[in-house]
């Protein structure tokens, strides 16, 4: 039903509610609350504790902002609390006021501190009340997203009618016998109890309710594409002899790590089948993945089929090709290079070798999917960091192509539960060690000027003798919005940073983030003395290619770049790596970044800029410190920062979950991963009582996961 003839909501309203994605009062009813405002745990000022977490809540009466030091600042937001007051304070963080103004109530949580005869809370989390909720006495109240026109109060008041007209109207697909065996509460219960919440502990169970319910139909689409695959009897069968294994291997100057034989075997499992093979290769960075890539790939052209290897940025492409260019230089190899800088009659020649099965390895960017390419008989495709283009995109591949076999490999070491959901179609290979001889290296955190300026002469010491470094930047050039959305409280999208010199005693201290202007400062200030080039993904491919040669030339001893060295880029004589505002990375971004250096017989060492005092970000910074494991910070990065940013991309489309959030409802994830499984192979799938379920999922994913081709 239209959600305008809903009670209270008519044609003006519709409209706006449009704005949100509802259009129905189905879409109504499952728009779930973004949080909740608990007004039963405030405490008054007069009850506070030091080192225990409390809710204060008071109306704005002072906004203060000042310089303590030079680069120091602190700011204070004063809340009178029925009488009592308490000082919200922020450093460093002076565009924090923006978020207040005089007389607003709020919500201040954190651990407070008695000082100088007042009370204190450094970094609060801050909930703002609109009039509604400033007025409130006690309870739990629904927090929604809105739009302009549309106030929270209304917003509540629609949903609570939608809620008690039409909650016990939704079907529940869930059979009830499913329902009993795992004690869930009814779907329309569910939908009451995220709406019209009694207690805390009632919103987050009948908020489990429905998360599971989109995690299961998101794993049953996988499983049902997966259960395809495996039963399509159609792939090349390639089967790895002790002749084609020992041709392949005389190729590589090393022996492969135990971890390398592992993944091999698994892969030349697949690939002597008459099923696809659909499997992930994930390891840490430096732990071999793209010689075993190399491996799979030349196994296909020992059976006389095509194979491609696609990497989502030009830059990458260009570093798998040198590679395999020239571990090939002495094969019969047919290989060429297919990216979007051809020329229209190198592209057109490049095609026409493809589709004549006159060139055996391609190496491209998303140029080897587009609709011209026609390949006469591709056995393998190797998609590489395949998080950064999508799951719509690999199965292009599948349907554009016929039927050869997949293997995706990313360097990114991937969440458990992301694994479960971004590549939940796939087997998964992992390489857990890395290849002897590999190099340590030393991270620090660089928070203070002196600090900051033992880091540079350190550095100039490095490079005089001999070594090389990069200088990583989150921007291009002043004046841009940042690269990187700050999680950690700090300038968001559309504010520009700062930049410039300021004075400290003893010299010039690096002030500016973005590329061109740190590569004009150092040049002048703390480097320059020294050969410094330039590269960002804003500059022209042959600029690019000449930067980088000269730098793996030695003739660049400092690389001042945005993160577009982030993969693929191997300068073994590279150990330096500083990187600037490094609060505004994730943490698997920044190991990525530090997996640069230390790729030879140095020791690398990796400064990490900041004079965040945000406690997540220090937090973050720190446990880049403490360990060198990718899969440890990936989890780490997980846990502070959710799904949403953690491989170095929002995952716009990747993701199309309407409740569930795989920070939070991971013991939902892996109960319904196991579920699904459960209910495809036993067979219950095709039972009556899930055909309401079964349409759900079709009508969900059908067109994302390619289910109604392959179900």
């Amino acid at each position: 039903m239209p959600v305008q003839f809903l009670k209270e909501v008519g044609p003006q309203r519709a409209e706006l509610l449009e704005k949100l994605g509802i259009e129905t009062v189905q879409d109504l009813l499952f728009t779930i609350p973004r949080g909740l405002l608990d007004l039963t745990v405030v405490t008054p000022v007069r009850e506070l504790e030091e080192k225990e977490v409390h809710t204060v809540r008071g109306r704005v009466v002072d906004l203060d902002g000042k310089e303590i030091s030079r680069q120091r600042t602190i700011t204070s937001v004063l809340l009178d609390c029925d009488g009592e007051f308490l000082r919200g304070t922020w450093f460093n963080q002076t565009w924090v006021l923006r978020s207040f103004h005089m007389g607003q109530t709020v919500l201040f949580s954190g651990k407070p501190k008695y000082r100088a005869g007042r009370w204190e809370m450094n970094h609060p989390r801050v909930q703002y009340l609109d009039d509604d909720d400033a007025e409130a006495a006690v309870g739990v109240l629904p927090i929604y997203a809105l739009t302009e026109g549309l106030k929270m109060h209304e917003m509540r008041r629609i949903m609570s009618l939608a809620v008690e007209e039409y909650a016990d109207t939704v079907f529940d697909p869930l059979p009830k016998s499913f329902q009993a065996d795992h004690d869930w509460v009814s779907l329309p219960a569910a939908l009451r109890g995220v709406h019209r919440p009694r207690t805390v502990v009632e919103f987050n169970r009948c908020r489990s309710r429905l998360a599971y319910d989109d995690l299961l139909e998101f794993q049953l689409a996988l499983g049902i594409r997966r259960r395809s695959w495996k039963k399509r009897p159609d792939a090349y069968p390639l089967e790895v002899t002790a002749k084609i294994d020992a041709r392949i291997r005389r190729l590589f100057p090393f022996p492969f790590t135990a971890g390398q034989n592992h993944a091999v075997k698994e892969i030349a499992a697949d690939l002597n089948s008459h099923h696809v093979m659909h499997r992930l290769l994930q390891a840490d960075v430096g732990a071999g993945k793209t010689a075993v890539a190399v491996y799979a790939m030349l196994t296909a052209v020992a059976h006389g089929c095509q194979t491609a290897l696609m990497a989502p940025t030009e830059l990458l492409a260009m570093q798998h090709w040198e590679t395999i260019d020239q571990l090939l230089v002495k094969s019969r190899v047919r290989r060429r290079l297919f990216t979007g800088s051809l020329t229209p009659a190198q592209r057109r020649d490049v095609l026409a070798e493809i589709s004549a099965g006159t060139v055996d390895l391609i190496i491209g960017t998303q140029s080897v999917i587009q609709r011209d390419v026609r390949f006469a008989k591709l056995g393998l495709v190797v998609i590489d960091e395949q998080h950064k283009f999508g799951v719509k995109q690999r199965a292009q591949i599948s349907i554009g192509s016929g039927n050869p076999h997949v293997l995706v490999m990313t360097a990114t070491p991937i969440p458990r539960s992301l694994c479960m959901t971004l590549f939940g179609d796939l087997d998964l290979t992992v390489i857990g060690d890395l290849p002897p001889g590999r190099q340590s290296v030393v991270t620090s955190r660089v928070y203070q000027p002196n600090i900051r300026q033992r880091a540079w002469q350190f550095i100039r010491e490095q490079v005089a003798n001999g070594r090389q470094a990069y200088v990583v930047c989150p921007r291009v050039s002043e004046g841009d919005v940042w690269e990187l959305e700050d999680e950690s409280g700090g300038m968001g999208d559309g504010e520009t940073g700062r930049g410039g010199v300021q004075e400290f005693e003893g010299g010039h201290v690096l002030t500016a983030t973005a590329a061109e202007q740190v590569f004009l400062q150092l040049k002048a200030g703390e480097l320059k003395n020294f050969r410094l080039g330039l590269v960002h993904g804003q500059m022209k491919r042959d600029e690019t290619d000449r930067v980088m040669q000269g730098f793996r030339e030695g003739k660049i001893q400092v690389l001042v770049s945005t993160t577009v060295i982030e993969v693929g880029v191997d300068v073994p004589n590279a150990t330096l790596m500083v990187i600037l505002d490094a609060e505004r990375f994730g943490l698997s971004q920044l190991h990525q970044l530090r997996g640069r250096v230390a790729r030879g017989r140095y020791h690398g060492y990796c400064f990490l800029f900041s004079e965040s005092s945000d406690e997540d970000a220090i937090r973050r910074l720190s446990a880049l410190e403490a360990t060198s494991n990718g899969f440890q910070i990936a989890e780490t990065d997980f846990e502070l920062r959710g799904p949403g940013d953690v491989l170095g991309t929002r995952q716009h489309g990747q993701l199309p979950f309407r409740i569930a959030n795989l920070a939070v409802n991971q013991t939902e994830l892996q109960l319904a991963k196991d579920q699904a499984a459960e209910i495809l192979e036993s067979g219950q799938w095709d039972d009556p009582e899930y055909a309401e379920l079964k349409a759900i999922v079709t009508e969900r994913f059908g067109e994302l996961m390619n289910v109604a081709q392959t179900g």
